[in-house]
């Protein structure tokens, strides 16, 4: 085993166990979630709270005692970083409107780059204990068992996922669940982009589309669908690329030309 090899590994290991620990912890907020306090950031629908910003304390805390080099980049406290050739990549709970309201659709998301290719992907969901689990040329799985997508899976035979934030005008999705209409598909929001990202992975979605999200909602999840056998847009990680919105499409290989002319990517 190769020195980069064995450095994954040990990282994937440590990704996995903090997504269970951190998602113990987010379930016994979302169990007395009428005791949170929430606050909004850029609007009413996007929200936080203090489950959002512990439970990324506890990841990063974890980081720091096994891989005090590494860089790390969250959604509640932004870059810290590092001397070593990897970055985590943490959104402590995404899906916080789904969280505070209620629903099981959310998910702790932790990614890993080396360099600048997504090397780790794990998503953890408490409310179904299910762990998705990849790494750079490992594969990817559910709870243990090998993830493999199926090409034959199209927008007209299975259902896509569609993700809207304050980032896009009304316009430009309605545009989008129109093209997709039209082209014979249907489609499904559930308010957390990471966990649909999964959802594609596992083959429930066949594939994931949102003009606008961050490195934190996606990285994870474009590493399960490339290890799964599928295709994932290009994320920008160069310069403070890392740091910006860009657009986020993932799909199985059958669906993919289709999502990408909807997408116009």
């Amino acid at each position: 085993m190769t020195s980069h090899a064995a450095h994954l590994e040990e990282r994937l290991a440590l990704a996995q166990k903090m997504a269970t620990e951190a998602g113990a912890l987010a379930l016994k907020y979302f169990n007395a979630r009428e005791q949170l306090i929430v606050e909004t950031k850029a609007d009413p629908q996007d929200v936080v709270s203090i489950a959002d910003r512990e439970v990324e304390e506890l990841i990063r805390s974890r980081i720091m005692e096994s891989f005090p080099d590494d860089a790390v980049l969250g959604e509640e406290y932004g870059v810290s970083s590092g001397t070593s050739d990897y970055t985590w990549v943490v959104d402590p709970i995404d899906g916080t409107s789904p969280f505070v309201n209620g629903m099981p659709s959310w998910c702790i998301s932790i990614a890993a780059l080396y360099g600048e290719e997504i090397a780790i992907g794990v998503i953890y969901v408490p409310c179904n204990d299910e762990l998705y689990s990849s790494a750079l040329g490992m594969g990817a799985t559910l709870n243990g068992k090998t993830l493999q997508l199926d090409g034959t899976r199209t927008i007209r035979n299975a259902v896509t996922g569609i993700g809207a934030n304050h980032h896009v005008s009304p316009a430009t999705v309605a545009l989008i669940v129109e093209k997709l209409l039209d082209a014979g598909g249907n489609f499904i929001r559930n308010g957390s982009g990471a966990l649909m990202l999964a959802y594609v992975a596992a083959g429930r979605l066949v594939g994931y589309y949102e003009p606008y999200m961050h490195a934190w909602d996606c990285m994870a999840g474009y590493c399960l669908v490339k290890e799964a056998g599928g295709w994932h847009h290009p994320f920008p990680v160069k310069g403070d690329g890392l740091t910006k919105g860009a657009p986020v499409l993932a799909a199985s290989t059958g669906a993919v030309t289709d999502l990408r002319a909807i997408a116009n990517l």
